[in-house]
């Protein structure tokens, strides 16, 4: 009598089935057909966050994070270096469960990495290195910088060294501390391209040295989703702006920035497209106009919309 006699179909199916798990390992066997529908990648989901300096309520520092998570955001970025309050944004960070995701040095721009003076460099690598260590403190994953500064007295390759130099000197700081140095270009006249952007970050060669890219800052050169491929898996932290190149033409360069997110030149939906093709999925820090209650909440439902694209 034959097995199919013996037992009734439902059950020669499983037998069947059992068998080819057990040869193919778990897996089906050579030569089966597999129709699962594999599962959908999730989507990159996109932190919200604005800079500390941006709230403009007269509160304690606790009120102010407790007052930036009621309106929905993730986290915020904090001004460092020696704060005598810094175990104050410690316990309200602890109480609030507001993440302080980054940290900006306050020294890069007077007293630059790129300065000729090697007295003013070591000035700002020490003030860089204390950046570093109340990120670490705070629990934030990197600290701001910008890298140069090139001037009619600071000549465009000698601060191309001279900052890969002391960057290479904090690098090892910034490995050990686990804090990534992000690298920000901001119309300091250098690093005007993201194909140099990206390979003055290969050339430090150091996975704690990457770009902090800030998507209003280059619309005057060029297209930020072009930046954001070029510099792909580089990218650590995005800062968010607006800038309006027809403001720019009728009322001077700077005048571009005098514009509300959203009603710039910056394609948001091309932005967030490359942004989730390169795999970025942290935090989105606006750094624009703040101000008190009714401000900060539109300005998290403007970052909601920028994300959404």
């Amino acid at each position: 009598m034959s097995i199919e006699q013996s037992i009734d179909r439902r059950d020669f199916v499983k037998l069947v089935g059992a068998g080819l798990m057990a040869v193919g390992g778990g897996h089906l066997a050579a030569g089966a057909e597999n129709t699962a529908v594999p599962a959908a990648k999730p989507a990159a989901k996109f932190k919200k966050a604005i800079g500390f300096e941006m709230v403009g309520e007269d509160l304690s520092v606790l009120d102010k994070f407790k007052l930036l998570k009621e309106l929905g955001f993730d986290g915020v970025e904090v001004q460092s270096s020696g704060r005598p309050d810094r175990e104050e944004f410690l316990k309200a960070r602890d109480a609030t469960g507001l993440e302080i995701h980054s940290v900006m040095n306050p020294d890069h721009w007077k007293k630059p990495l790129s300065h000729p003076d090697p007295k003013v460099r070591e000035e700002c690598r020490k003030s860089m290195q204390g950046s570093l260590e109340d990120a670490k403190y705070w629990g934030a994953g990197s600290v701001l910088l910008v890298p140069a500064v090139v001037s009619k007295e600071i000549a465009y390759d000698e601060a191309y060294t001279r900052s890969q130099a002391e960057i290479r000197k904090l690098a090892p700081i910034a490995e050990k501390l686990g804090v990534v140095i992000g690298i920000e270009f901001v119309w300091n006249n250098f690093l005007l391209s993201p194909l140099e952007f990206a390979r003055y970050i290969d050339e430090i060669n150091s996975p704690m040295v990457q770009a902090y890219f800030d998507c209003g800052n280059v619309v005057r050169y060029g297209w930020p989703e072009q930046w954001v491929r070029i510099l792909g898996k580089r990218i650590c932290k995005i800062h968010i702006k607006e800038y309006s190149r027809q403001k720019a033409n009728e009322e001077g360069v700077w005048a571009g920035f005098d514009v509300e997110l959203m009603e710039g030149d910056c394609d948001w939906p091309s932005v967030t497209k490359a942004l989730r093709e390169v795999g970025y999925s942290s935090y989105i820090t606006a750094e624009v106009k703040g101000g008190k209650k009714a401000r900060l909440a539109q300005l998290a439902e403007l970052i909601d919309k920028v994300i959404a694209g």
